[in-house]
């Protein structure tokens, strides 16, 4: 069954970080993604163009385009004239240097939604500086609450940044342009900086600054490991349990479950009595592994699961029933989402070999430019 974006054509200027994720969940919802491919492959930290093992690049073509060239190029703005999205991630004028800029490809293909992610955006003071995820959340306050009380902040790998400031809002911005063009035949320009995302993923927190609900000292409120009853505690095998049971109708049950009783339990809320029952919450946990835990709790509203790593959490039996992880390609790898009743994603294709499909993808071209005539 073709997938929900099937007859979607996206080009991907090949980059690191957030565009090939984006590209991933275009591909796995039916688009055709053609990936364009710099001539040095060695150039890719990221190691895309090995197909055994990139999981960001399944369901893609890959067509190799040197865009330092004047045929290169022109190649490009001719695959760009048959093509609904184009998705790029470099530094502000970049591709406006190599003549492939949105103002040339929009005036090639009026229709085309033009998508750009970088760090900082396409304009302001840091746009034409170098940076990583850890710097763009950190400028836009995301960072700065991922701490327990009195150390750094910790890096949350690059999922705030790259993924959920960079991909998600991206695709979100291709999504839109894509609806308003329905309305007036008209293509536009997505600028997304993860900056931006970032920043607008602590919209919440915002608001509970301003209710005086959330403390501006890091460490110290009840969604980041201060409350006892909102953090991961450490078991007897050194493996690791979470529990967030915030409600206090939830609250009730871990007490139950764990024999919390006494008055010192009542009040929920109590920040005074805070660092007094995470201690004994870390001695208790202690006491048992992390499965014997998980057998206790397992089936009630205490609002707990266990601290799985990248190769436990495949074969944990929740996952396995609903099939949040797959054998795909020779690789076990995320299950494409979100789930669609009648057109749901499927992994597609393997990773493209670096320039795998250019031979196949320069012969659609010339064919279509043959029927244009």
């Amino acid at each position: 069954m073709p997938g929900a974006l099937s007859g979607l054509r996206v080009l991907e200027i090949k980059g690191i970080g957030p565009g090939p994720f984006a590209a991933m969940l275009l591909a796995d919802m039916g688009a055709d993604v053609i990936r364009v491919d710099r001539p040095d492959p060695e150039n890719d930290p990221a190691g895309a163009d090995d197909p055994t093992h990139a999981v960001l690049a399944r369901g893609r073509r890959s067509i190799v385009l040197d865009l330092k060239s004047p045929e290169g190029a022109d190649t490009l703005l001719r695959l760009v004239e048959t093509s609904d999205v184009l998705i790029e991630g470099f530094r502000p004028g970049v591709m406006e240097r190599l003549g492939v800029g949105p103002q040339v490809c929009l005036e090639r293909n009026p229709r085309l939604v033009y998508g750009r992610v970088t760090g900082w955006g396409q304009e302001g003071p840091r746009a034409r500086s170098a940076g990583h995820d850890i710097n763009y959340i950190a400028l836009s306050g995301a960072l700065h609450n991922i701490a327990r009380p009195g150390q750094p902040p910790t890096p949350p790998l690059n999922y705030v940044g790259d993924y959920a400031g960079g991909s998600l809002f991206l695709l979100f911005g291709i999504f839109c342009a894509l609806h308003e063009l329905q309305r007036s035949g008209r293509g536009q320009v997505v600028d997304a900086a993860i900056v931006d995302g970032a920043a607008l993923l602590t919209a919440p927190f915002q608001a509970m600054l301003a209710k005086g609900l959330w403390n501006r000292e890091a460490g110290t409120n009840i969604l980041d490991g201060s409350a006892p009853h909102y953090d991961v505690y450490c078991c007897a095998d050194g493996k690791y349990i979470s529990i967030a049971p915030n409600e206090a109708k939830f609250y009730a049950v871990l007490r139950d479950k764990l024999g919390l009783t006494g008055a010192d339990w009542d009040e929920q809320h109590d920040r005074a009595l805070w660092p007094k029952r995470k201690e004994q919450l870390t001695a208790l946990f202690a006491e048992r592994t992390r499965d014997e835990w998980t057998a206790l709790l397992e089936g009630t509203d205490a609002c707990f699961a266990p601290v799985l790593d990248l190769v436990e959490a495949p074969a944990h039996p929740d996952n396995i029933a609903r099939e949040v992880y797959t054998q795909a390609n020779g690789l076990t790898q995320p299950s494409p989402a979100p789930r669609l009743s009648r057109t749901p994603g499927t992994i597609g294709a393997r990773p493209p070999a670096h320039g795998e499909h250019t031979q196949e993808i320069l012969d659609e071209l010339r064919t279509a430019i043959t029927a244009e005539r």
